[in-house]
């Protein structure tokens, strides 16, 4: 007792007396930490500062507030919105022939440019007092969402205009005088933009760019003025062979001190007119045969006046923020629509033709091993849609959620690859044989262009998702940076004390947090509702804590090192995206009305996330390089070993089974691939011969019956067996008719196009 009453005083008195604690704990450690933490880089710091924090904040930290995820409300449509879609969005897609528009067009039809143009497709995003739309992130999603779900081509056409370029920088940064300008002349599509970033030089390392803008003097409309002398080369630009006014983003250099003392001013934005000299729009490339408009721009000493840079000459050097603040919007919106899309159409296709296709004597939907693809494509589905709801919601929150984004881009393209690649192999043929009946192969085509736009996947995993969550997200770190960054060295020891005490309590809280919720299945961990989704909130919160105290050991170990580890950085933001994932599916259930015949679907998603972050936690661990440190942390996160196990093959089998029939559950998880009057593509077919065949369903099983009984034969087609069992009286004539209309219908369903000649 006298040897712990003495160590508790000496505890006290080295953190309570706040001389001997500066001395004997703040100074070394502050030495430490500016020895371990370099500084960031401009660019970083920019990257960092840009965009906001939000409920990936909550997830980070280590004790996620469940209500506030819960007060984030529901997306919801507006009655505008509601019009639009079911009036022009509708219109539209009867105008779609996307075999035409890819396979022998390369380009969207007049009639649908016009339409799109007349209708305001490309001013959704632009403000009313302007001619646009100013439709909500939500609405966006749902616009572009249902357009992919007949043509990826026509998609992209549309969400270009209401993602990063002119009219998203103009609205936010725009002087008076540009906005008046050009902000009517967009939405009513007289001007059609496009933004050229991306170079031969720079592209996922986008602050890169060789382009410059060296401030001159120069003539302009018969008067010389303060410019700049342009040149670029740049590539992959979605839009610019039809393009009018051209975004460009450009390093900006002041080598004359025409502007003052600084000579290097760094990445500007500017708007120029295609037509204007000098400006060269190039040809065409040809991303993976699809029919949208992507090709090259160059310029070669092309003078604008200063006037023509985004938000005008105040916002010179100030373009890197805002492309950062604008392609975290890009990322939330327009490339998860697309995936989100893949997920609705594949889910909507493939429940139905693994219900109308046979194999055996047996609807292939009732083989295990098509069940366990068909179960992965339902359960990402689900997942797609409550992703793009949770990150849409964050935008039209007015937030900008830079991580949150990044989560959505990367995992949301990567399962609509995954759901593509399950479908194609469920429905083989009938995918890989192009023609207008096959609504898989286009999709299919296009994926690797969401997977490398807007950063490359890898990039985005490896050193953005945690790179900036581990720093921004954290409650200390980023305050303890600064601290570190401070000249006034008295000043900066005195904040960082105040910071480490904090800190240090933060840590021991989710340590302790940690190895509580593990030793006891987080059963005493809160839970904002009960019922069968309770547990999860639980285990999302003992991962949580895990999270955060392997985080904070990681960065004081390895410091500015962790950033280079990518592969171990890479895998503690899986965990943190898990989470996130895994927290969009759950209010998704809720938002629902947890609707009972959701609930398959959800346990599904559920246990696979959480075998995912679990997964990811343990790997970080197994390769973490400090390894005494390793297995203290691994005794502390999971002292009794690592038991999320995903969905067991029961839960599999229900996730189909609820699917391969018509109903409210598949309806919900298919509105992105609407049905409408005159639609006589593929996706109509089989959707026609999944309703007739599982309306007949009770006419089947008679026929089985009788088969087994031995009153029909087995092998002999269909028509035969109708036949036989009209005569034996088993069925009425209206029900042979019923079943030979099905039966019409499946074939149509499941044949292929054929062509003379290619």
């Amino acid at each position: 007792m006298t040897l712990f009453i003495l160590a508790l005083l000496v505890i006290i008195v080295l953190f309570g007396v706040k001389n001997i604690r500066m001395q004997c704990i703040t100074r070394p450690v502050f030495a430490f930490f500016k020895k371990v933490l370099p500084p960031l880089s401009d660019t970083e710091k920019e990257a960092m500062e840009a965009g906001d924090v939000w409920w990936e904040a909550e997830l980070f930290r280590g004790k996620p507030n469940w209500d506030t995820l819960h007060s984030y409300g529901r997306p919801r449509l507006t009655e505008e919105e509601k019009a639009f879609i079911d009036e022009q969005v509708m219109t539209a897609l009867t105008m779609i022939d996307d075999f035409n528009i890819v396979q022998e067009r390369k380009d969207l039809p007049p009639e649908l440019w016009d339409y799109f143009k007349k209708e305001g497709f490309f001013a959704l995003i632009i403000p009313k007092e302007y001619g646009g739309k100013a439709f909500s992130a939500y609405a966006n999603s749902t616009i572009v969402s249902k357009l992919a779900s007949r043509s990826v081509s026509a998609a992209v056409s549309v969400m270009v205009p209401n993602s990063l370029g002119p009219g998203e920088l103009l609205t936010h940064y725009g002087t008076k005088e540009q906005r008046d300008h050009w902000l009517p002349k967009l939405a009513s599509g007289e001007a059609v933009p496009c933004f050229a970033l991306t170079g031969p030089e720079a592209g996922s390392d986008a602050g890169a760019i060789p382009d410059t803008g060296i401030v001159c003097r120069g003539e302009f409309q018969g008067e010389e003025v303060l410019g700049l002398k342009l040149n670029w080369d740049k590539r992959y630009i979605t839009l610019a062979p039809v393009s009018t006014v051209l975004g460009l983003a450009f390093q900006m250099r002041d080598p004359d001190g025409l502007l003052g003392d600084r000579e290097e001013i760094g990445i500007t934005c500017a708007l120029i007119p295609t037509d204007h000299p000098g400006v060269e729009i190039g040809n065409r490339h040809n991303p993976l045969n699809m029919g949208f408009m992507n090709g090259t721009t160059r310029g070669e000493d092309v003078f604008i006046p200063l006037d023509w840079i985004i938000g005008g000459p105040q916002y010179a050097g100030r373009g890197w923020r805002m492309l950062v603040e604008c392609l975290s919007a890009g990322r939330g919106i327009s490339l998860p629509a697309l995936a989100t899309a893949s997920g609705h159409v594949t889910t909507k296709t493939t429940t139905a033709y693994s219900y109308v296709r046979h194999q055996f004597g047996l609807s292939i939907g009732q083989f295990e091993g098509v069940q366990e693809a068909l179960a992965r494509i339902i359960a990402n589905t689900y997942q797609l849609e409550a992703a793009r709801r949770l990150t849409t919601t964050g935008i039209d929150l007015k937030v900008k959620p830079s991580v949150v984004t990044a989560i959505a881009k990367y995992h949301m393209t990567e399962m609509g690859r995954d759901v593509l690649n399950d479908a194609m192999d469920i429905q083989s043929g009938k995918g890989i044989q192009l023609g207008p009946k096959n609504y898989l192969g286009h999709g299919y085509m296009a994926t690797p262009i969401s997977i490398t736009v807007e950063g490359a996947n890898i990039l985005t995993r490896s050193l953005m998702i945690f790179g900036q969550g581990a720093t921004r997200c954290h409650p200390y770190v980023l305050a303890e940076m600064e601290a570190a960054a401070m000249e006034d060295t008295g000043e900066a020891l005195e904040r960082f004390d105040n910071l480490l005490l904090g800190h240090m309590g933060y840590a021991a809280r989710n340590a302790l947090s940690s190895l509580w919720g593990a030793l006891t299945g987080s059963r005493f961990n809160s839970a904002p509702v009960s019922g069968e989704t309770k547990q999860y909130y639980k285990d999302m919160t003992r991962l949580s804590a895990a999270l955060a105290f392997v985080t904070d050991l990681s960065m004081l170990v390895m410091g500015g090192d962790l950033k280079r580890k990518e592969m171990l950085s890479a895998r503690l933001g899986d965990v943190l995206s898990e989470l996130y994932l895994g927290s969009a599916t759950l209010k998704l259930f809720e938002d629902n009305g947890r609707q009972q015949d959701d609930l398959p679907t959800v346990h599904y998603v559920m246990q696979l996330r959480l075998q995912r972050a679990a997964k990811a936690l343990h790997g970080a661990l197994r390769n973490f390089p400090n390894r005494p440190l390793a297995y203290a942390m691994r005794a502390l996160v999971f002292p009794l070993g690592n038991h999320f196990n995903g969905p067991d093959d029961k839960l599999t089998i229900a996730v189909c089974q609820s699917m391969l029939r018509p109903g409210p559950a598949r309806d919900r998880l298919t509105h992105l691939c609407p049905d409408f009057e005159g639609d006589n593509g593929g996706i109509a077919e089989v959707e026609d011969a999944f309703i007739a065949q599982y309306k007949a369903k009770h006419l089947f099983k008679t026929l089985r019956n009788a088969q087994k009984e031995g009153k029909l034969e087995r092998k002999q087609a269909n028509d035969a067996v109708y036949a036989q069992a009209f005569e034996q009286a088993i069925i009425n004539e209206a029900e042979r008719d019923t079943l030979l209309e099905a039966d019409r219908l499946r074939k149509i369903a499941i044949a292929v196009d054929e062509f003379e000649s290619l």
